[in-house]
């Protein structure tokens, strides 16, 4: 008999759960452990999945040659689009509001959780640790990112044995922690039955909740659609001089891939391949930017999160400052740096958020009942950002590429 999808089996462990909290609210003690459970197991694997994923994505770029002038232009092209990405999403999700008007019932329990009560040029004081282990204990994430993009540039830096010894070893945590995620992702059917029961149980306000759930969905897409029709295609033809149209219809086949697994790591042999033969360009570009875009470059995972953390905080009736928006902003950035290329990877991703701001980690059960829906949006985003990002970056070498609207490219300053 063929197993039922993890994705089916999360919706049909939301639908009971609500069922049981609305009809048994008295019973829900009995089974909310199962969502405790779950969610101290996710808290469990952040800080080492999230250090070890990043040390091992900024290490395999290879040696600190290779940060050289092909190296800064792919970065920058991700950053910068990971950006824009963020801030579009920011825009509707502050435009739309999701999450207004919904009553959970828990708004006491999450007062005055913010963390950027401070300035916010304390806030990015702070991103520097004064004592990294304490940073671990207590989960400042911000500051265990940022330590993880120093140690992993600095492992690029060594000698040859110590940088392979280095790199093996991060690999192999990295390797070592998907597998227990993997596995605790296994029962979140189970973790979403507890949650939501228990969530439906305090909510005076079901139905409410549904309507914004819709509108979440709604807000999420659109700003994806934004992102992927008018930000990234205004870049490919004005800074590379390529032809949007010309390129889309040379990536169709890797993007409706992308589509249909969430997955941009299985979807890169289909990437590299189109890039390669459709749009012409060389296997140097391809061989370094996609397999780097597929690992660092998630321009509608990034999007995601923001609106994710921004809607959750908005049903649990908290009011985000700029400055804590400024700070999901830069959370989801450097998170997206470390969110591996398979389906629900965002699930960890946005606890990383959650987390750093201080918002209650009970609200993914929220938004796990779209999120495969969701996924599949983001991640042809994903690998949309990482296909252009390859002929921009090849244009900007001099290529002369098969859907070229022009001979040369943008020109990068000579410090690239």
């Amino acid at each position: 008999m063929k197993k039922l999808q993890l994705h089916w089996q999360i919706l049909i462990a939301l639908f009971l759960g609500v069922i049981y909290g609305l009809f048994f609210p008295d019973y829900v003690k009995y089974i909310a452990w199962m969502g405790d459970i779950f969610l101290r197991a996710l808290r469990m694997v952040i800080v080492p999945l999230i250090l070890s994923s990043i040390i091992s994505g900024v290490a395999n770029i290879g040696t600190a040659e290779n940060l050289g002038r092909l190296g800064l232009k792919t970065m920058s092209y991700y950053l910068v689009t990971s950006t824009i990405a963020i801030l579009t999403g920011l825009f509707f999700v502050n435009l739309f509001q999701p999450g207004v008007g919904t009553d959970l019932g828990l708004v006491q329990e999450v007062e005055g959780l913010g963390i950027a009560k401070e300035s916010f040029g304390q806030t990015l004081l702070n991103i520097v640790p004064l004592n990294i282990f304490d940073a671990f204990s207590s989960g400042k994430m911000l500051s265990i990112i940022f330590f993880a993009i120093i140690f992993g540039y600095f492992i690029t830096r060594s000698g040859r044995s110590s940088r392979k010894t280095m790199t093996d070893f991060f690999n192999a945590v990295f390797e070592v922690m998907m597998k227990i995620t993997m596995f605790i992702i296994r029962f979140t059917p189970l973790g979403v039955f507890g949650i939501m029961a228990l969530q439906v149980s305090k909510s005076p306000d079901i139905i409410g909740l549904a309507k914004n759930m819709g509108l979440y969905m709604f807000t999420v897409i659109l700003a994806l659609a934004v992102h992927f029709i008018i930000s990234l295609p205004l870049l490919t033809k004005f800074i590379g001089k390529v032809n949007p149209l010309k390129h889309f219809r040379a990536v169709t086949a890797p993007l409706l891939t992308a589509f249909s697994t969430s997955s941009s790591s299985a979807t890169l042999p289909l990437t590299m391949q189109a890039v390669e033969e459709n749009d012409g360009v060389s296997n140097k570009i391809t061989s370094f930017t996609l397999p780097l875009g597929a690992t660092i470059n998630m321009d509608g995972t990034a999007l995601y999160e923001c609106v994710a953390a921004i809607f959750i905080a908005q049903a649990y009736g908290v009011e985000l400052s700029f400055v804590q928006q400024i700070l999901i902003v830069v959370t989801a950035l450097f998170a997206s740096i470390g969110a591996a290329g398979i389906p629900m990877a965002g699930l960890v991703m946005i606890s990383v958020i959650l987390t750093a701001v201080g918002l209650p980690l009970e609200g993914v059960g929220l938004i796990l009942a779209v999120d495969r829906i969701l996924d599949m949006f983001r991640t042809a985003t994903n690998v949309w950002s990482d296909s252009c990002g390859a002929v921009i970056i090849a244009k900007s070498e001099g290529e002369i590429l098969k859907v070229d609207n022009e001979k040369r490219g943008f020109k990068f300053p000579k410090f690239f």
